[in-house]
């Protein structure tokens, strides 16, 4: 069995997406400290004025270290941020050609009552895998009960869900034990990502924004877009 590994990011970008479809099973990692000023609470989407950041305000002063799935969304610090939010992404895709096709399940998802963002991450990841079209299980690793860190961490979570073959982003290779995975008879592959050029309802081609950009304008083509099937892909390997 091949296991993807990766903490729920918001609106993640199209190379998130094909990792998991090349696994048979999902873990969602989080139960890891925050990341501030990442993308665990904001993406880019593809505008007319470039690569505009979409954003959910968080909770964060007092809280270093905290867990991803104990950060709580800040509504009270800022009470419009929905209505700003669905209105970025509203102005952007309104025209483009799928738009009837996603934004309604997508708004349903960002009006939920969570004040946590990872409920909020998971049930969009949820929302766009289905639109994606990409049946693959997931398990978060807070409910597996499991301690250590990098590489022991990820190791750990393997051999608790029986993985045969652990999937790892690119920038594995620069921090994983290779040793450790060996050892235990877990094979670890590197998940190279050639970013597909796709029709954006602006121009020039704009890569690694959220794959709503891909969904609002290439509809059922985007998962054969994200295999690379029938388009020109670039040949820089994408982090």
């Amino acid at each position: 069995m091949i296991v993807t590994i990766h903490q729920p990011e918001h609106l993640p970008w199209l190379g998130f997406f094909d990792k998991i479809r090349r696994a048979d099973l999902f873990v969602v990692l989080d139960h890891v400290p925050y990341r501030k000023n990442y993308f665990q609470n904001r993406n880019r989407i593809r505008s007319a004025a470039g690569a505009t950041w979409v954003t959910v305000p968080v909770l964060i002063k007092g809280h270093f270290g905290q867990p991803i799935n104990e950060v709580r969304i800040n509504h009270d610090g800022s009470p419009r941020w929905k209505e700003k939010y669905w209105t970025s992404i509203e102005q952007t895709y309104q025209g483009s050609a799928f738009w009837r096709d996603h934004a309604e399940p997508l708004r349903r998802k960002l009006e939920s009552e969570s004040d946590l963002l990872c409920e909020l991450n998971v049930s969009l990841i949820e929302e766009l895998m289905r639109a994606l079209k990409i049946a693959v299980p997931m398990v978060r690793s807070s409910r597996l009960g499991l301690t250590g860190s990098r590489s022991e961490l990820l190791l750990n979570i393997c051999r608790a869900v029986g993985a045969k073959t652990y999937l790892s982003g690119i920038s594995g290779q620069e921090y994983l034990d290779l040793e450790l995975f060996q050892a235990n008879g877990v094979a670890v592959e590197f998940h190279e990502f050639h970013h597909p050029v796709y029709p954006q309802r602006h121009q020039p081609f704009l890569p690694c924004m959220s794959v709503i950009d891909l969904l609002f304008n290439c509809g059922p083509a985007s998962l054969d877009t994200i295999r690379g099937v029938g388009v020109k892909v670039l040949e820089e390997v994408f982090h």
